[in-house]
């Protein structure tokens, strides 16, 4: 688990002082584009002097290099000002952005600072003023001010995306990939940001509204970028290595991580409380106490001991009939979340990633996709992320029916959710829902490590609840002799559907399991569930490493095998504002020991669902080919009778 080894404050004076260059930067410099194409004139200028002030010219090396591209004069305070036409009062969102501008850049350029104190490059540029860099550190020179500026452009954009949050609207403006990325100096750096906002600016920004918009969406695409350029750039151990606090604006800077508000969604939608779920006994068990793993997250420590002690479920798949209750679960657990929060104080974030976000740009699917993961991962909240009908929205590699934009989404949530950068900090979990889990990317499904059976009402006594729930209380029919949600009661139910899976369900993995039984006798030692493993794979290919990953996780989640008191939830003070460590301790005090039989449990469960999946995914492709060939039977048909 990484974990930023230092904190320190920025200090408001080190910020104040940077504000009259970054006055100076807004007012106007000229720059000649290098790598970005010009699209835009210079504004009408507002202020006498400014046309004939004296060109910059740099005295880092690299940026006196000559260049065909004529020198365009970069006034971002009369741009930004012209933005709602003719106008000569100053709005209050121009003014925000206005400011917003300086105090990130201010910012920027004060973490710059505080980098090079730390590193050798402030010694190096006194060294440059006075007469030059000795000998043999004229590369190191180089690659400390390429990680400067890679620093202070993502800074900036960072603090820009932050300050200007509370001004945004419902406008949504792209502006297009980053291209004047310079990577000399931070001060080249700021120049090419700034003369690409400018661009964009005047292309994009036709009111106010789309004013605000567009630096939002400029600050995204500079902070993208620099992030991508940082993995190849060397020197920035110190900046990754701790993170930098300005209080004033409750704005912290974690390596090339972007910040954002802890602001909670206000929820619409109707929640369903735990006797309102009939049936799905193992799901609503899970869901109920994935809710409550959640409330235990630190946000001083952004850490959660159940991430740290294992059992935390970071993703799980709910899978089942139409009508069989995914979206009654969805209520019920954002429900809980929602409740637990309010009583907490904390901030809680709800979004379900849908059909809408799949766009016929290229490249935006994808971008909506990782906005719904960052949204969701954000430290600063607890966070419940939903994909709906999973198999609509997420496209199976090699299906000629997959659109480029399911693809996309595909090969995000992949990234995201089992990726060489992800972090489980276990504030934050995934659901994915389907009717048809058969429809999604085998590597994809086996990324979520827990597995919902949503298989809806089961028993006599399941269908008599859920009669009398759904008919409500406008009418006088007898109830007659039954005790209602009784068999609802969690623990009861979920003791026998766990037993249940001492064997496995699907006829084809009954089959393996019989064959290694007869072999080696009862599975009561790890190698011998070792060779079921191995049985298991030869059965079916798809049951890799990963597989072995998620029943272990599983395990540990039934070691878990216990519900944090009500009370916990209901009063703070007992438990959800108490330290890290004391959390931890509490928690770790009603761990389980693990059993062979919890073991054997899990892997029929999982492999169940696998073997389920493979079966109508199997069946499905069949049908496919079976129609198709008929298809082409038929064309074959009457292609040669129309010959005749």
């Amino acid at each position: 688990m990484n974990q930023t080894s230092d904190l320190m404050e920025l200090r408001e004076e080190d910020v104040v002082k940077q504000y009259a260059r970054a006055v100076a930067m807004l007012e106007g410099f000229d720059h000649t584009p290098r790598i970005g194409k010009g699209r835009a004139e210079a504004p009408a200028e507002k202020s006498s002097g400014l046309g004939t002030r004296r060109r910059f010219r740099s005295t880092t090396p690299g940026l006196v290099t000559r260049s065909t591209a004529r020198p365009e004069g970069v006034q971002l305070i009369a741009r930004i000002e012209g933005a709602d036409g003719d106008d000569p009062l100053v709005s209050t969102q121009q003014a925000g952005v206005m400011q917003s501008l300086r105090r990130a850049i201010a910012i920027a350029l004060a973490v710059a600072e505080n980098y090079a104190q730390v590193t050798p490059l402030a010694d190096l540029k006194r060294a440059n003023l006075e007469g030059g860099i000795p000998r043999g550190k004229e590369e190191e020179f180089a690659e400390l001010l390429g990680a400067e500026a890679l620093i202070v452009a993502h800074v900036f954009g960072n603090a820009t995306a932050y300050l200007l949050s509370g001004m945004a609207g419902e406008v949504t403006v792209e502006v297009g990939e980053f291209e004047e990325l310079l990577t000399e100096s931070g001060q080249a750096a700021l120049y090419g940001a700034l003369w690409e906002l400018d661009q964009d600016i005047a292309a994009h920004a036709s009111d106010d509204a789309r004013l605000v918009a567009t630096v939002a969406a400029f600050a995204e695409q500079l902070m993208e970028k620099a992030a991508l350029r940082a993995q190849t750039i060397a020197r920035l151990e110190p900046f990754l290595a701790a993170s930098w606090r300005v209080e004033a604006d409750d704005f912290t800077v974690q390596g090339f991580t972007p910040a954002s508000r802890a602001k909670g969604s206000k929820l619409t939608m109707t929640f369903k409380k735990p006797h309102e779920v009939v049936g799905n006994h193992i799901a609503k068990y899970q869901a109920l106490r994935l809710s409550k793993m959640l409330m235990a997250y630190d946000f001083e420590k952004r850490l959660n001991p159940f991430a740290e002690l294992g059992g935390f479920i970071f993703t799980f798949m709910g899978d089942g009939k139409p009508g069989t209750g995914k979206t009654t679960l969805i209520q019920m657990m954002a429900g809980l979340l929602n409740d637990y929060c309010q009583v907490a104080g904390y901030p809680f974030r709800y979004q379900n990633l849908s059909t809408d976000n799949i766009d016929s740009y290229q490249g935006k699917s994808g971008q909506n996709a990782k906005a719904f993961i960052n949204n969701i991962i954000d430290p600063h909240v607890i966070g419940f992320g939903t994909i709906d009908d999973i198999d609509t929205l997420a496209g199976k590699r090699g299906d000629r029916q997959s659109s480029a934009g399911q693809l996309e989404i595909t090969a995000v949530l992949m990234e995201s959710f089992a990726g060489a950068n992800t972090v489980v900090r276990g504030n934050c979990t995934f659901g994915m829902f389907s009717n048809y889990p058969e429809n999604v990317d085998d590597a994809l499904r086996q990324r979520a490590g827990a597995r919902f059976l949503v298989d809806g009402p089961q028993t006599r006594e399941d269908y008599i609840d859920i009669l009398a729930l759904l008919m409500g209380k406008n009418h006088d029919i007898p109830l007659g002799e039954h005790d209602l949600y009784a068999a609802q009661e969690i623990k009861t139910a979920v003791a026998k559907s766990f037993e249940a899976h001492s064997k496995p369900h699907e006829a084809g993995l009954l089959e393996v399991f019989d064959r290694v039984n007869s072999t080696v006798g009862e599975l009561d030692t790890i190698a011998k569930m070792g060779t079921y493993l191995k049985a298991i794979q030869e059965a079916d290919e798809r049951f890799t490493g990963r597989a072995i990953k998620n029943i272990t996780d599983a395990v540990k989640v039934r070691a878990m095998d216990f519900e944090l008191p009500d009370e916990w939830m209901e009063n703070p003070e007992l438990f959800l504002f108490k330290g890290y460590d004391e959390k931890k301790a509490m928690i770790a005090e009603l761990r389980v020991p693990i059993t062979t039989e919890m073991v054997l449990q899990e892997i029929n469960r999982y492999a169940d669902s696998e073997f389920r999946y493979a079966d109508k995914s199997d069946e499905v492709a069949i049908e496919n080919m079976v129609r198709e060939f008929g298809r082409q039977e038929e064309a074959k048909k009457r292609y040669l009778g129309g010959k005749g």
